[in-house]
């Protein structure tokens, strides 16, 4: 920070939404919207010049790569940046991968005005700050680790979910079959469930995967 002043980068492939976060955030006091990033690419360059203090990430972008993955880039850095996300996903599959890679803290897109300038003020003090449902289901995590599903096991699913065979999950994870298919037991022991299609759609009322 610069005299006290929050430096911001705005990381989101929708320019309506990147307008109307610099819309709130620019009637801040403090904040000082330094850039804006389309993809999520040039949020990583852009924030390695050392001139942000805090970038809003958005977790979906059109092509290449996602948010998390860019979270991970950005964070893995000497004096890094903080990553605040900012996304309209709050399944398992969005926020584990995104917490996990360093996030700072993690917001939905409906979050009020002063919530957001809140969050970004906790991000740039190193204080984390998450939405509500998504806290819950960490906490429930927490309570019940026995129950909750693994990163892999979650990834596992969302690819079921999408339709994917267990010959093109593995595949796609770099996993043997019979590896899919030791994931896909536990994962209907802990659902209580007893076919692919079941354990979807528990997962999805759970909010672990998103359709």
């Amino acid at each position: 920070m610069t005299d006290g002043r929050i430096r911001l980068l705005l990381a989101d492939d929708h320019p309506v939404v990147r307008a109307g976060l610099r819309a709130v955030l620019a009637t801040e006091p403090g904040f000082d919207i330094v850039a804006e990033a389309a993809t999520a690419e040039a949020a990583v360059a852009r924030s390695a010049l050392g001139d942000i203090d805090v970038v809003l990430m958005d977790l979906q972008f059109g092509r290449g790569m996602n948010g998390a993955e860019a979270t991970a880039l950005i964070t893995a850095r000497p004096a890094a940046p903080r990553v605040l996300i900012v996304t309209t996903y709050d399944s398992d599959a969005d926020t584990l991968p995104a917490i996990e890679a360093g996030a700072t803290g993690y917001l939905l897109k409906d979050a009020p005005p002063d919530d957001l300038a809140a969050a970004v003020r906790a991000a740039a003090a190193g204080r984390t700050t998450l939405a509500p449902a998504v806290a819950h289901r960490l906490m429930n995590r927490l309570r019940t680790p026995g129950a909750a599903l693994t990163r892999r096991e979650t990834e596992v699913l969302a690819l079921v979910a999408d339709g994917l065979s267990n010959h093109d999950i593995g595949r796609r994870l770099h996993l043997t079959e019979g590896t899919v298919k030791s994931h896909l037991v536990r994962i209907y022991t802990k659902l209580g469930v007893n076919s692919r299609t079941g354990a979807v759609a528990a997962a999805t009322e759970m909010g672990l995967i998103r359709r």
